[in-house]
């Protein structure tokens, strides 16, 4: 008999959090589960802590080469048995009653996804310091449907947004199967944004629950190193890119959402290209950027709020606890 779920797990050197990860699944209050581990080549002993677990609802696969976080995902969904997906990042954990609860809402409203709030837990620390929801202008507070131009319009390049894209669905397997949706393995950033949109787009019905029964580790890693002027074009030539494709074009409310995301992520360029500057520390340079990219101060001052709202947050539940 198939599982009710399918836990995926790409993994890319995370040895160091992976059995956590692990551990938080075969401890599901559901036990009708399988995990898969996918590790994308990685150079540590991230493998071996995989292949280290003897219960036999854990598979591992091993990609020769790296692949990319997408690639990854979707090679664990084409090994999936499971009537529903869930993804878990591998340095991530779950609460332990989270399928069971996920799973009993998609019942009661027949949804092809299901996601939750997520709590934000930085690395190395004990106690979480905010939520998705709670650090966003738009509150959720009982079980609601998401449809794709809210999704959209609340996916905020200011970080004040719902960012929906950041939560960690389960998804009907079938579903996927029947519109023949996977990860986009071209888009190396925002990947899990334009993969729920396919789904909505592809009419999914999307609900999420005001709980948060996932736990988000904030860590240092390869992206947040990276410029974040290259980021912001990447996301750039993403959005332009998923605009042209006339699945989108088709709904025109669905279609001015994501050109008014567009030229959003354009209006902001100036901002990172002083944040690029101000990383290397040339006084002179910073100085002469902002002067020559006025609109950085307008962008700045969007930020602002948020970003001392979230400083707040994270100090005062250190201080509590």
């Amino acid at each position: 008999m198939n599982p009710e779920v399918s836990v995926i797990v790409p993994a890319y050197n995370t040895e160091k959090y992976l059995a956590k990860a692990i551990d938080s699944v075969l401890q599901q209050t559901l036990h009708s589960l399988e995990i898969i581990v996918v590790d994308d080549a990685s150079t540590d002993g991230t493998v071996a802590i995989a292949k280290s677990f003897t219960d036999t609802r854990v598979k591992v696969l091993v990609n020769s080469e790296n692949l990319g976080a997408a690639a990854t995902r979707n090679r664990a969904i084409r090994e999936a048995t499971g009537k529903w997906i869930a993804v878990l990042d591998s340095d991530d954990w779950y609460s332990l009653e989270r399928l069971e609860k996920m799973l009993a809402v998609a019942d009661e409203y027949k949804a092809d996804m299901v996601a939750d709030d997520l709590y934000y837990i930085n690395d190395g620390e004990e106690f979480f310091w905010g939520t998705l929801f709670t650090e966003s202008d738009e509150k959720i507070h009982e079980i609601t449907q998401i449809d794709p131009v809210y999704f959209v319009n609340t996916h905020s390049t200011f970080g004040v947004g719902l960012t929906l894209g950041l939560s960690k669905p389960i998804i009907k397997r079938e579903f996927l199967l029947e519109h023949k949706i996977e990860y986009d393995e071209n888009i190396r950033l925002g990947q899990d944004f334009w993969f729920y949109l396919r789904c909505l787009g592809n009419g999914a019905c999307f609900f999420v629950v005001p709980e948060p029964y996932y736990f988000y580790r904030n860590r240092l890693g390869g992206l947040t190193k990276q410029s974040q002027l290259k980021r912001w074009d990447q996301y750039c030539r993403d959005s332009k890119y998923f605009l042209e494709q006339e699945f989108y074009r088709s709904n025109h409310q669905l279609e001015e959402a994501l050109s008014n995301r567009f030229k959003s992520i354009e209006e902001s360029r100036p901002y990172f290209k002083v944040l690029d500057t101000i990383s290397k520390g040339n006084l002179l340079q910073i100085v002469t950027d902002m002067v020559l990219n006025p609109s950085f101060f307008v962008h700045f001052a969007k930020r602002l709020p948020s970003r001392l709202q979230r400083r707040y947050t994270y100090y005062f539940s250190k201080s509590v606890k």
